[in-house]
């Protein structure tokens, strides 16, 4: 999982999301992995030069995203390393709250047809960059105290087929509901949000591949759609929804309790959700072995850790769509 598209602007030859993601896939690579996912739920945003070099890990070269201003022609920001980290089966797991940065990378992959995107309907939707100004700088002296800072719009994001992220934005290929499913969330649920539009795409190649994407996304629509589980997810969600909705209750207390009784049966119900564990197995990578031979409060972290993605259908759902493309691949 990437928490962040991190950077120190201050060192140029300290870490960065990018950097780190870059020695980590040499080093699965070292290890014969067949697939890689990339985690980006919960990731909102970060450093616009380092997702540019993430994505640039991904394909061979080509533009990655558009920047525009007020009244100013866009900005083509590209990939100019013609080097390639990872060739192989790719997913994004994304969710309601990947946003900014994540949407970018999630969305240039989408159009380069690189990677499967997997996870709710859209992303948060923030395809805007904002600076905050210092108010204090704008006096010479100042009596009244701290006078604040002012935030404000100054750039749009728009992918490279032409289309914002702002609102929309990115739409998964393959969507596995969440208990937020029908909650309203996002860039669009503020106030006062930037409009979408869109500007001219530019030029680009799609992915060369011989995976089949369109075979795999179905695959994984039907085993959706025959999960009784997954209906679970969905039923959920639903509920969710529909207490957050509620905005009328009873005074009648025999009404209020039997209403109590019934969500308390519903929720026993749901807590099966939590129940939820595949036959998955995970471990660390040799590096991370010998650390954990040193230090035995990371060994308890990565069990937790590997219990938990054990327990994480929306990970067991990526790791069959990696097979499904690794089988397409044989196929064709």
């Amino acid at each position: 999982n990437l928490p962040k598209f991190y950077i120190d602007f201050d060192n140029s030859t300290s870490r960065d999301a990018a950097k780190d993601i870059k020695k980590e896939i040499i080093r699965l690579k070292n290890i014969g992995i067949k697939g890689l996912v990339l985690d980006l739920r919960n990731n909102g945003g970060g450093s616009l030069k380092t997702v540019v070099e993430m994505a640039g890990l991904f394909i061979q070269e080509g533009p990655i995203v558009q920047v525009r201003s007020m009244n100013k022609e866009s900005q083509i920001l590209r990939d100019k390393d013609r080097s390639i980290i990872w060739e192989g089966p790719l997913v994004i797991l994304v969710n309601e709250f990947s946003a900014s940065a994540s949407e970018i990378l999630a969305a240039a992959m989408q159009d380069y047809k690189r990677a499967i995107i997997i996870g709710s309907k859209q992303t948060y939707g923030k395809g805007t960059v904002q600076n905050v100004f210092d108010l204090n700088r704008m006096v010479r002296s100042n009596t009244n105290g701290d006078l604040g800072a002012l935030k404000f719009t100054t750039q749009k994001y728009y992918r490279i087929n032409g289309g914002s992220t702002q609102l929309e934005g990115v739409k998964s290929d393959i969507v596995v509901p969440d208990k937020y499913t029908y909650v309203d969330f996002g860039e669009k649920n503020q106030e006062n949000p930037l409009e979408w539009d869109k500007i001219d795409p530019v030029s680009y190649e799609p992915w060369k591949t011989f995976f089949d994407y369109n075979k795999t996304i179905q695959a994984s629509k039907n085993r959706m759609n025959s999960s009784e589980f997954i209906s679970l997810i969905d039923e959920n969600a639903k509920w969710i929804k529909s207490i957050r909705d509620r905005d009328i209750y009873t005074l009648n207390y025999s009404k209020f309790k039997k209403d109590l009784l019934l969500n308390e049966e519903k929720a026993k119900k749901y807590k099966k959700l939590s129940d939820y564990s595949s036959d998955l197995t995970f471990k660390s990578l040799p590096y991370e072995i010998d650390l954990i031979a040193k230090d035995s409060s990371l060994g308890e972290k990565r069990k937790r850790w590997h219990k938990n993605l054990s327990k994480d259908i929306y990970v067991n759902e990526s790791l069959n769509v990696l097979n499904d493309l690794r089988l397409s691949y044989v196929e064709r």
